[in-house]
């Protein structure tokens, strides 16, 4: 393990290779798990028609997040697909919300992971236009409105997996050199821990809304 800067990686020859992970990220992420599961197990743990306050903030972001994939799909569609966006959300809203807390970081400020979720969702609504559609009609999209169009279609399909994924890390990393630079210049007083509130409340909470909305709507476009 070397130290580059604030960044840690571990490296591990494979083979002749060499594989470098980034385990400021990694860590990061695993603290985002660990933090949702906890929310997750005490909303859920006593539950009643008087709900304390974690019920209420889980029910809210169910209730919500349920009504917007049933808006874009349908309610059959919902059921199967409003679990995921729900965690989908709630992890990358959490993890944009990390780097406001003193020595975090935030874990989508690492191209791999907003890499890594906009091809699982590239996946999973492809799977779902295929069972949807069946293979046939699905294959048959990408040769509309004539066949030699196939090559562009096809990009076009990989070129949302580049567009979803970049939009969130170029907005986070971006605010996250903004805010070094601004500390840099002003000796971090005052201004600084205001850009990171800003930067991590406000701009990664439209982030994850936006992330988690284009999942949702790559999905219908795949069923319908």
């Amino acid at each position: 393990m070397e130290e580059l800067g604030k960044v840690y990686q571990l490296i591990i020859p494979v083979n002749g290779h060499i594989m470098t992970f980034n385990l400021d990220a990694i860590i990061m992420t695993w603290i985002v798990i660990l933090l949702l599961t906890l929310f997750g197990y005490f909303a859920a743990r006593n539950r009643s028609r008087l709900p304390g306050p974690l019920q209420v903030v889980g029910e809210l972001f169910v209730e919500q997040l349920y009504g917007l994939t049933e808006d874009a799909l349908d309610r059959e569609l919902a059921k199967k697909y409003a679990p995921l966006i729900c965690a989908l959300f709630m992890f990358l809203l959490l993890s944009n919300w990390l780097g406001i807390i003193p020595h975090l970081g935030e874990p989508t400020k690492d191209l791999n992971t907003p890499l890594i979720l906009g091809i699982m969702g590239f996946f999973i609504a492809h799977y779902a236009g295929i069972r949807a559609k069946g293979f046939k009609t699905y294959i048959k999209a990408y040769f509309e409105p004539v066949f030699f169009m196939m090559p562009l279609n096809l990009i076009g399909e990989l070129a949302k997996v580049v567009s979803i994924s970049f939009r969130l890390f170029g907005n986070i990393m971006g605010g996250s050199i903004i805010i070094l630079v601004v500390s840099y210049l002003t000796y971090s007083i005052v201004l600084p821990p205001l850009l990171n509130a800003f930067f991590g409340l406000f701009v990664g909470t439209i982030q994850a809304f936006v992330f988690t909305m284009l999942t949702v709507v790559y999905i219908s476009v795949q069923v319908k």
